[in-house]
This record gives C-alpha cells, structure tokens and sequence, in this order.
C-alpha cells in the first residue's frame, strides 16, 4: 500500500497543474488527487514514521481505482515523453 501511495502521490504532483477540467469524471479525479497531498509525508525518503495516518488512509480509500490506475500509467510515460530514460523503481519496490 505504501508503494501505491508514494507512486500516486507523485502522480499527483507531476500531473496537478496539467489537469484539464472539462469533464466531470477528470475534475473528479483531479479532486481526489488532490486529497492525497495528506499522504505527502509518509511517502518521503527517510521518514521517522513511515506509516500512514488515518486520513492519509481515508483519502487513498475514497479514490477511484480507474483514477488511480490512469495516473500511474501516466506518471510512468512521463520521462519517455521528456526524452528520459524509463524510470525502473520496480525493483526497489
């Protein structure tokens, strides 16, 4: 769960400012992933506590599983799109 957090909050990050809200199933997706900045301390690099709090938790269960999957697979053809090499965090994970 923790790795999902960390991928959909970054997502989030990289993807807020280009989000157009012209539909309403986008502005909901938009708004949930927005809910997530809560979960921002728990998915940074050396963290003391690493574990969620209950509204972190909350606002990963109220998101929508399409939403989620959407912005991950975006987030992961980002630096293609850059010219970067692809990211290979799997094997961290």
């Amino acid at each position: 769960m923790k790795s999902i957090v960390s991928l959909v909050v970054l997502a989030m990050v990289l993807l807020q400012s280009q989000v157009i809200q012209c539909q309403e199933q986008i502005t909901t997706c938009s708004a949930s992933l927005n809910n997530l900045n809560i979960c921002a301390p728990f998915v940074v690099p050396g963290i003391t506590n690493p574990n969620p709090s209950f509204d972190c938790c909350s606002a990963l269960q109220l998101m929508d599983h399409e939403c989620i999957c959407n912005t991950l697979r975006i987030t992961a053809h980002l630096p293609s799109q850059c010219n970067l090499p692809l990211l290979s965090c799997w094997s961290v994970i």
